[in-house]
């Protein structure tokens, strides 16, 4: 997945999905909900930016 294909707003969650992108790109084998969990509380997100990101990157993995 790359980040060309979300369009998210807001600057936290975009730089969220950037940063989860790298993570995976590195280390493709990681957890995903580790990940996703480590960028919910490093970018301090919403619930609703939480959920956003659950839908995009666990239930496409």
């Amino acid at each position: 997945m790359s980040t060309e294909t979300l369009q998210p707003h807001g600057e936290s969650i975009r730089r969220a999905v950037k940063w989860i992108s790298e993570v995976i790109k590195e280390d493709p084998y990681k957890d995903r909900r580790e990940i996703i969990h480590e960028a919910e509380l490093r970018f301090d997100l919403s619930p609703a930016e939480c959920e956003f990101l659950n839908e995009k990157f666990i239930c496409e993995g």
